[in-house]
């Protein structure tokens, strides 16, 4: 490791703010090291922080968090924020279990206002923000920080027509990829320049206030020369959309240097804390370089954007490109089918390469529709492009579904519109935690009516549900794990399976073989089951499971169980990496209640009670929610008792 002078004197904002301002690249270039020397080797979001240095060093010269709100969209461009402020020797835990969180996180520190995880929802929390330091007579300032990306997302528009006048709101735009807005020739750039002077504040303000004590004329010579100045303001700059919507503009600027950065955002600070006609929220437009400062991620930003825990110096890391995955070979056989039938279209929302698709977007890329971070307008999309005859299939992780459940529910559902959900990152994801864990996805697709879902465990399996869903007339859901499939897992039930995939496939011969409890489950949490299983059997205690790779219809599913109940079954154990409320478990223990019942077949449910439940250093997050293989032995136990 490096060593890091400067930044070791960085305990708090204020050590910030006491820096001399020629000290301030050196901080910028040892945070910049320090964040390639540990981030490579926990893993996490790389690319968008070395981006955003001087930014964060800039917003704590100017501002005064905790008592200055920073909102982070999304929140994993906050790592500076947090060596910033107190939690740098957390970072050798970052996005572990227990450990920092890659994302802003309230009980984490006073310094992270509002959670994040999910894009676009910066604006709106900010603007609550303001508003409750209004409502209280506070003068703290609410500081927004929001990605181009973020700006594909509806809920940032919707925040933008409903900012109110009269709020301490800064909203920083940092672009780093896409071009917004642009501003040319030597007049504008002189206007510009002009504008972020703070001479020009004290000068406009003056004016006004002379202006505006003239006799009769004064308040509508003021408004005259406010409408005059607006004019020339959009004949340079034609029209902007921010002052459109009645925000002021500043910018765009170098969001990569300190000093200008840390400038405008002193005239912006300036400009909400005056009480005049201008006293709206203010936009500043920052332009950052994405990995800026380590070669390798300015090369291929996208790349780096997100990598694992790696050798910086000799690694690069892997994509679902190059390794084999449920990823990759949904975008493999996406591919394949696109290619042999033309009525059909792949939609994502802004994870192009995370969901596979990075093949079928180099071949086919007018068959790829990525509509940015907008998942509720995906979903609705594919459901017009269903009523038009195409068949659409929707590539989301789970946790970004849960933001179409509407959509889902009313524009597909409800009109028996054909088309296939492709849910990628089923299940607990350890390092993102819980903004990013794929637990909901089942209670909220089952509970729909005319939804076909499958949950495959291998490879196999994905290509034919796969390629029967893509060529079917109904609405179909997939949902699988990331990374790659449990060879334990697969071995386990190959020897029973008749193909690549059935509704329900058990591990034992029903007619030769009365287990005293079954376990029924799906996903790769059977592989616990399978754990248990052998740990039972030492303890004279015969298991038997049974794998669920279809879901619905409930009633099919409950009546496929029966067949494999017998007198001599002492227990039904459910078990699924899912939650409990609306779950697959609760639904199939209340459609074979009635026989349970009236077989005196007790019954036990293993899924997830607490959704939310912070990860404990050294477990598993199966073993937080109480699934692991022990705590189905002592349950098994316990009811066989």
């Amino acid at each position: 490791m490096r060593s890091y002078p400067l930044l070791d004197k960085i305990q708090s904002p204020k050590d910030v703010k006491a820096l001399r301002e020629e000290e301030l690249p050196q901080l910028a270039r040892e945070i910049r090291a320090f964040l390639v020397d540990h981030v490579t080797l926990t893993g996490g979001h790389l690319s968008s922080n070395l981006g955003v240095v001087e930014l964060t060093i800039a917003m704590h010269r100017v501002f005064s968090s905790p008592r200055d709100h920073f909102i982070f969209d999304v929140g994993h461009q906050s790592y500076v924020h947090k060596l910033l402020t107190g939690r740098r020797d957390a970072f050798d835990t970052l996005r572990q279990n227990g450990g920092l969180s890659g994302f802003t996180k309230r009980s984490e520190s006073e310094h992270d206002p509002f959670g994040a995880g999910h894009a676009s929802t910066s604006l709106s929390a900010a603007i609550g923000m303001a508003t409750a330091d209004a409502i209280a007579g506070s003068d703290a300032y609410t500081v927004c920080v929001i990605g181009d990306g973020a700006f594909t997302g509806g809920m940032i528009h919707e925040a933008l027509n409903n900012v109110p006048k009269d709020l301490r709101l800064i909203i920083i735009l940092n672009e780093n990829e896409m071009s917004i807005s642009q501003i040319t020739g030597k007049y504008a750039k002189h206007l510009s320049k002009l504008r972020t002077s703070h001479t020009y504040y004290d000068v406009k303000n003056s004016t006004r206030a002379v202006l505006s004590k003239i006799p009769h004329i004064g308040v509508p010579l003021t408004n005259k020369i406010q409408d005059i100045k607006q004019s020339l303001k959009n004949f340079v700059y034609h029209s902007n959309y921010f002052e459109d919507l009645g925000l002021y503009y500043l910018g765009p600027a170098n969001g990569n240097d300190v000093g200008s950065t840390e400038t405008l955002l002193r005239v912006a600070k300036q400009a909400v804390s005056t009480p005049n006609d201008d006293s709206d929220s203010v936009v500043v437009h920052l332009k950052t370089t994405k990995g800026k400062g380590w070669k390798p991620a300015e090369r291929e930003p996208d790349v780096f954007h997100g990598v694992p825990a790696m050798k910086y110096h000799t690694a690069k890391p892997k994509t679902n490109e190059t390794s084999m995955s449920f990823s990759y070979v949904f975008g493999d056989t996406m591919l394949s089918l696109l290619k042999s039938h033309k009525n059909m279209r792949v939609i994502t929302a802004a994870m192009a390469d995370g969901t596979g698709l990075q093949r079928v977007a180099k071949e086919l890329p007018e068959s790829l529709i990525d509509v940015g971070i907008a998942e509720e307008h995906a979903v609705t999309y594919a459901a017009g492009l269903s009523a038009g005859g195409v068949h659409p299939v929707v590539a989301l992780y789970s946790t970004f579904l849960q933001r179409a459940y509407d959509n889902v529910i009313h524009d597909v559902a409800l009109q028996e519109l054909p088309m296939t959900f492709c849910i990628d990152r089923a299940g607990f994801n350890d390092s993102d935690g819980p903004t990013h864990h794929g637990i909901f996805d089942v209670a909220m697709i089952t509970s729909m009516p005319n939804i076909t879902m499958y949950t495959p465990i291998s490879y196999d399996g994905l290509r034919a549900v796969l390629k029967d869903c893509a060529l079917c007339d109904r609405i179909t859901a997939i949902r699988y794990a990331r990374g790659s499939e449990n060879e334990a897992l697969c071995a386990h039930f190959a020897p029973y399976r008749k193909g690549a995939i059935a509704p329900i496939t058990a591990d034992f011969d029903p007619i030769k073989e009365t287990p005293d409890a079954l376990i029924v489950s799906y996903g790769n949490i059977t592989n616990e089951a399978i754990l248990a299983k052998e740990m039972l059997q030492k303890d004279g205690i015969s298991v038997g499971i049974l794998l669920l790779e279809q879901l619905t219809p409930i009633a099919d599913r409950a009546n496929d169980i029966i067949a494999y109940l017998s007198e001599n079954t002492r227990l039904v154990l459910f078990l699924e990496e899912g939650v409990y409320a609306g779950g697959l478990s609760m639904q199939l223990a209340d459609a074979l209640d009635a026989f349970l019942f009236a077989k005196q077949i007790p019954h036990a449910i293993h899924a997830i009670r607490n959704p939310f439940a912070p990860s404990e250093r050294g477990k598993r997050m199966i073993e937080t929610a109480g699934l692991s293989a022990e705590y189905i032995c002592d349950t098994v136990k316990t009811k066989l008792r």
